[in-house]
């Protein structure tokens, strides 16, 4: 079987039949070799007959959330390709033609876009449709280097083998992020369509809630980003405080009328162990998302982890403890040519603010070069029971040679009180 049209439901009992229909149609008008699959989440309006008397295949679903129903529509699936799409009705499920024609030239993923399809008057609420879309949507380009428009269209194709592949796992709204940013960062081919949004056909409002997932849709983002979440503003904190630092390790420094001095030395030395410890963040979410097969491995991180070892960690963690011991020495220093009597503090501290730092930083360094080494840490056979077992060299080496995406589907998500339905 060539294509399954899954529509998740929960209580769609005024427009899935209209939409079974609509897709069945389609499928016959085309000679496409499909089916209709409806995952049903629970309704008690009915859904369930009207789906199935309209021409559907129901699958029941008991994990609440609409990710699950998806994931539970996508794994009963026959078809080697999957559409899926709301049944509200806001979709048109007659013009599914584009997103069958761009899996069949190669397309791993197709979506939909309804700011050049068309939205229909009154078909989304104007916060969604000029902040919340375009602000997540730039995010999600900006993150994931993807070029889709329209991240949160809910009319999308893709190989249900990938899919699967994938580990898809989230249970809510944020599930449809999940979906292109993981055929984004795993490097599958992904294409957009033009698709149009009408004005859904229920007399309710909507299962969707714009601030919790929003929020849910953001928090995705931001979770599977690391590069974004603690490394680009680790590194920025970093420079700003060693720039700042640098700056006030002499004197004062006056812009305008505006005079720095020892208080903006120690909120510098506070970025930098901030930015520092962001910084090592990255590097642990990056080694265990590699490690476990949710995110993608990049050369750069290849490169590092080659490279990197326990006892390079130990050596610059070193390198920071003794330029801050040799700094407190100074200090001390200081303090004996005072006669250990009182010390002007806007001297005092130019010397101890930055020893202290490097302190910190040497501990931080030390305590994470020691995590990461954890984190590396792969089962192997020992050799001594197993002849030709893998040692810890090609233990690292199997982690930098991790395939990108899981070989088996992740297990049923929990259920999640996140809702069904139609996205806007």
């Amino acid at each position: 079987m060539e294509l399954t049209v899954v529509m998740p439901c929960l209580n769609e009992a005024e427009t899935v039949e209209t939409c079974v229909r609509k897709a069945v149609a389609c499928l016959a008008e085309h000679g496409i070799d499909g089916e209709v699959l409806v995952a049903d989440n629970g309704s008690t309006d009915g859904s369930q007959a009207l789906a199935e008397a309209a021409g559907a295949r129901v699958v029941h679903v008991t994990s609440k959330g609409y990710g699950n129903a998806l994931l539970g529509g996508i794994r009963a699936a026959r078809g080697e390709y999957v559409i899926m799409g709301d049944a509200d009705d806001s979709y048109d499920f007659t013009s599914l033609l584009p997103f069958v024609e761009e899996l069949r030239a190669g397309a791993d993923l197709v979506m939909g876009n309804r700011f050049k399809g068309g939205i229909a008057k009154g078909a989304m609420p104007p916060l969604h449709r000029y902040l919340g879309n375009p602000v997540l949507s730039f995010v999600g380009r900006l993150f994931f280097k993807s070029r889709i428009g329209d991240f949160h269209c809910g009319l999308r194709g893709f190989r249900r083998d990938v899919a699967l592949s994938l580990g898809l796992q989230s249970s809510g709204m944020e599930f449809a992020s999940e979906l292109v940013v993981k055929f984004t960062t795993f490097g599958y081919k992904v294409t957009e369509v033009p698709t149009t949004l009408a004005v859904d056909g229920r007399s309710r409002p909507p299962h969707l809630n714009t601030w919790r997932d929003g929020w849910r849709h953001l928090r995705f983002l931001m979770l599977y980003s690391p590069r974004w979440l603690f490394l680009i503003p680790g590194l920025l904190l970093m420079a700003l405080g060693l720039a700042a630092g640098i700056a006030l390790s002499t004197g004062p420094v006056t812009v305008g009328e505006i005079a720095f001095d020892v208080d903006t030395l120690v909120g510098a030395s506070a970025m930098m162990v901030i930015g520092f410890q962001a910084v090592l963040f990255a590097l642990f979410t990056k080694s265990y998302g590699v490690a476990e097969g949710f995110l993608p491995p990049t050369d750069r991180m290849r490169s590092f982890l080659r490279s990197w070892s326990l006892e390079r960690g130990l050596i610059i963690s070193g390198v920071l403890a003794v330029a801050g011991l040799a700094g407190l020495v100074a200090s001390v220093a200081h303090w004996k040519l005072r006669s250990f009597g009182e010390l002007d503090p806007r001297e005092s501290l130019r010397l101890v603010v930055p020893s202290a730092t490097a302190l910190m930083m040497s501990f931080q360094a030390l305590l994470g070069t020691f995590f990461l080494s954890i984190l590396n840490i792969r089962r192997a056979s020992h050799p001594a029971t197993e002849p030709g077992a893998a040692d810890e060299s090609t233990v690292q080496d199997a982690l930098h040679a991790r395939p990108a995406a899981p070989a088996a589907p992740a297990a049923e998500p929990a259920a999640d009180a996140a809702g069904l339905g139609g996205r806007d």
